[in-house]
């Protein structure tokens, strides 16, 4: 009985492996081996043909701390990112309850909702250019209806990043709609009917009951809109490319800025592996702590 027993353990052990080895090879090759790549690129100098490459150990990391475009990227990140996340919750939150309720044309009013997100990123930017392009822009032409003089809302450092920012919320609300359309839907129909009963108030309902239920639903789309606020790049380059002065560009873009536009590879892995580290550790504290009260371990 033992041998056998032992037998089974590693069939089963084996089965295991076999399950878990196409996600190993996935992991491996497209995430922790470019990891552990970029992070040994950031201890290397920029080679040049005069001076190759050499290892400088943190000197990169020092490099970008004490660069005013390093921290003035960061600022933008967080003030764009500070905005974006829970302004896109808060509209796709009530965009679902609505569209959810028992209103008419309940399908038109989803799929209105949700036409932003299936358009192509470049496509949406490109539309939103003819928005705000001075004088001849829909925002423009609108505004002198009311004598509002033109406004470059792409080339002001006061208005650059706000303009990006609505452009993402645009983007974003009816994506994340969906999620909490599709969790308000797996809420039960006697938990509305017992709140009816007693005589609870719509607002009381959805604050008491509504809202704590859809708590692991609002924190996977919180950790997805905090993803998506750290890999921006595509409406930038159509719309602002990071001007101007310096007033709308992001660390995605600045990533790709430094590694493609001026070469130099060193100090983008250097902030590559900045934004790894920092998004491992909101992802732990996501795992670690806010998973469990999120779901009322």
């Amino acid at each position: 009985m033992s041998a056998h027993a032992n037998l089974e353990r590693r069939r089963q052990a084996i089965y295991g492996w076999l399950l878990l080895s196409p996600a190993a090879v996935l992991l491996t090759v497209f995430a922790f081996y470019p990891s552990i790549a970029t992070l040994w690129s950031s201890t290397f100098s920029r080679g040049t043909r005069r001076k190759p490459t050499e290892f400088v150990g943190s000197e990169n990391y020092m490099d970008l701390f004490a660069d005013p475009i390093f921290w003035q990227v960061v600022k933008n990140n967080l003030f764009y990112a500070g905005i974006t996340i829970p302004v896109s919750i808060f509209i796709a939150l009530a965009m679902a309850l609505w569209a959810n309720s028992k209103i008419s044309a309940r399908g038109f009013v989803r799929t209105a909702y949700f036409t932003p997100t299936v358009l192509p990123m470049i496509a949406a930017a490109n539309l939103w250019l003819f928005f705000y392009t001075p004088g001849l822009g829909v925002l423009d032409q609108i505004g002198s209806m009311f004598g509002l003089p033109s406004v470059n809302w792409l080339g002001q450092p006061e208005t650059a990043l706000w303009a990006i920012i609505i452009v993402t919320i645009w983007k974003e609300a009816g994506f994340f709609m969906i999620f909490y359309l599709a969790a308000l839907q797996t809420i039960p129909e006697d938990l509305k009917e017992a709140a009816d009963i007693e005589g609870t108030s719509r607002w009381t309902y959805t604050r008491r009951i509504v809202l704590p239920l859809l708590m692991p639903t609002t924190l996977f789309i919180a950790v997805n809109a905090m993803i998506n606020s750290v890999k921006l790049i595509d409406h930038l380059f159509i719309l602002t490319k990071g001007g101007p002065s310096d007033a709308s560009k992001l660390i995605l873009y600045y990533i790709w800025e430094m590694a493609f536009a001026f070469f130099d590879a060193p100090h983008a892995a250097a902030m590559t592996i900045l934004v790894i580290a920092v998004l491992g550790i909101v992802a732990a504290v996501q795992f670690f702590y806010l998973d469990k009260r999120t779901h009322y371990q």
